[in-house]
């Protein structure tokens, strides 16, 4: 799909931030598709930026596996990775759970609270087939307790690797009822409340982990067979 034809999409304030978090999310929802050339000069039109905070967005995304550039050459969307997902998934899974462990002497009744709203957009999502909002949603139930470790390495990492496997979420969500994500939301709010840290660092690994079996129906360069996607559990 080519690049938006809208212009001047970024404000001016956080140019560096703005340009790299729409870029980032165009891969992610599949706007710009695995494989498709990224030009500066249609990016820089795009978002209304030049080409230095364009150029430095996409060396950023070439880190976290979202771009792939030939100096001089070219610069293209990157195919999902699988092996590389699921290296994001072990690492992401873990910052997670020890996000949870961080945070729960400081999760008040307000964090507690935002988890069960952000789940709660989460579930009316998936019931409405919005996987953007599911997405959306899904980042924002994770983040209360990510903010609330107030730890800067769990986030940094995170920046880092949640992408790769927002791509994949994409896919999941789209493909499933995601029921089973929104009842173990549930129990990691429930485990949260009742101070059981260990219960809660479990859950939320066990949750990342559900990744793992859409992983083993990708083949090496991330295409989904028609056959797997139609066995997909519900």
């Amino acid at each position: 799909m080519p690049v938006p034809q809208s212009h001047g999409l970024v404000a001016r304030s956080l140019l560096r931030e703005n340009a790299y978090r729409a870029i980032r999310d165009a891969i992610v929802d599949g706007t710009l598709a695995p494989g498709e050339r990224l030009n500066d000069a249609d990016l820089v039109e795009w978002l209304g930026v030049s080409r230095t905070p364009v150029r430095e967005a996409l060396a950023r995304l070439e880190q976290a596996g979202l771009v792939q550039t030939k100096p001089g050459r070219y610069t293209i969307v990157s195919p999902l990775d699988v092996r590389a997902a699921r290296s994001a998934q072990s690492v992401t899974a873990a910052m997670h759970e020890l996000a949870v462990r961080e945070a729960l002497p400081n999760l008040s009744a307000v964090e507690l609270d935002a988890m069960r709203a952000a789940n709660a957009r989460f579930a009316d999502a998936l019931r409405r087939g919005d996987v953007d909002a599911a997405v959306v949603a899904d980042d924002e139930f994770h983040g209360v307790p990510v903010a609330a470790s107030a730890n800067g390495a769990i986030r940094s990492v995170l920046e880092q690797f949640t992408p790769l496997l927002r791509r994949v979420e994409h896919l999941r969500f789209s493909s499933l009822s995601g029921r089973s994500s929104v009842a173990q939301h549930d129990r990691i709010i429930a485990l949260c409340e009742a101070g059981d840290a260990d219960g809660a660092a479990a859950a939320v690994r066990a949750n990342w982990e559900t990744l793992a079996p859409l992983l083993d129906t990708l083949t090496p360069d991330g295409d989904r067979p028609a056959d797997a996607a139609d066995a997909s559990p519900r």
